[in-house]
């Protein structure tokens, strides 16, 4: 169910998430001018309306996976069942249907140990599939530990400042991480499966909750938790249906730009709070953004103001995104089969 009434309270709450996912509600609540039981009120009910959730992520580079985007096209009785099945696999993130509900873009996260299984194996025996596309993702510019803007413009300066001073010495969330630098990095390890599955459940799980999970002692989560965030290894997103927040139209931008200027164009859109993911990929086109608006008539604004006032895009495709099937967060492990 989608909140029907969102008001400058709620739309602070998440911009306050985005900056900071741990932050204690009455930290929040001092920053809002509200009261802590306002605050999680608040919460609870944007997570039951409008899938409000914070989750904590591995840096894909250091947890040793790379990403793909894929683009499948399926008869349109098997798309959205094959959406939900792959929403149900621990390796994919923000699957969506589009283009009418026969095509499915989904990030999948391959890893050398799955020998690369759902790219290689599970896709390719798969029935009701007439057509596949798997672009690998080699540079975000949005995306990831930098996150969508449009959702983060209910703070002011000084808000946003009292929250990150809030935050422990080289911590980060969403937008307001940055680029982490990798001097003092520690690459993740065995040993923390088991907290990236809590925080990949409940990014605001507790130190003694995730003690539980671990079998670890909540001050060794506590420490460990420290030097992972503060070393950029692990990140902290926001889900929550951009259409409680009024963004009821969405698009896949698939551009074409000369090598030249690829970085270029990806740092003018990355400027642009309508996109809330850019990245360069492989393929026969070597750009992708997601345009998130308040309306057709937004997007089409956005695409001829903006997206046309950019030098060098040869040729762009624009695909309608019909439904989020998954964002984000993973989901527990269970049924991970595709139909066959």
């Amino acid at each position: 169910m989608i909140v029907t009434m969102v008001d400058a309270i709620d739309r602070a709450l998440v911009h306050a998430l985005q900056l900071d996912g741990r932050a204690p509600y009455s930290r929040i609540g001092e920053v809002l001018g509200v009261s802590t039981q306002t605050v999680a009120r608040r919460f609870n009910r944007l997570r039951a309306e409008a899938g409000l959730r914070v989750i904590g992520l591995p840096d894909p580079e250091l947890a040793g996976r790379s990403q793909w985007l894929l683009r499948l096209t399926a008869v349109p009785h098997a798309a959205q069942d094959l959406a939900g099945a792959l929403s149900r696999r621990s390796d994919t993130s923000w699957i969506k249907l589009a283009s009418g509900g026969t095509e499915i873009v989904s990030i999948v996260h391959a890893t050398q140990s799955d020998g690369n299984a759902l790219l290689l194996h599970d896709i390719p025996r798969t029935a009701g599939i007439t057509s596949v596309s798997a672009h690998y993702l080699l540079h975000l510019y949005v995306g990831g530990p930098t996150a969508w803007r449009g959702r983060a413009k209910s703070l002011t300066p000084a808000q946003e400042s009292a929250l990150r001073s809030s935050r422990a010495p080289g911590v980060g969330t969403g937008a307001a991480a940055g680029t982490p630098g990798r001097g003092a990095v520690r690459a993740l390890d065995v040993g923390d499966g088991k907290l990236l599955a809590g925080l990949g459940a409940d990014g605001r799980a507790t130190h003694a909750e995730l003690a539980v999970r671990t079998g670890w002692s909540a001050a060794t989560v506590a420490r460990r938790m420290e030097e992972l965030q503060g070393s950029g290894a692990i990140y902290f997103d926001v889900d929550v249906d951009p259409g409680a927040l009024g963004f009821t139209t969405s698009a896949m931008l698939w551009l074409s730009v000369p090598p030249a200027h690829l970085d270029a164009v990806g740092r003018a859109l990355a400027g642009h709070d309508g996109l809330g993911f850019v990245a360069a990929t492989t393929g026969r086109t070597n750009l992708v953004a997601q345009a998130i608006c308040a309306s057709p008539n937004a997007l089409h604004t956005y695409l001829t103001e903006r997206v046309g006032a950019i030098e060098h895009i040869t040729a762009i495709e624009t695909v309608p995104v019909l439904r989020t099937v998954k964002a984000a967060a993973p989901f527990a492990p269970g049924l991970v089969g595709l139909p066959v």
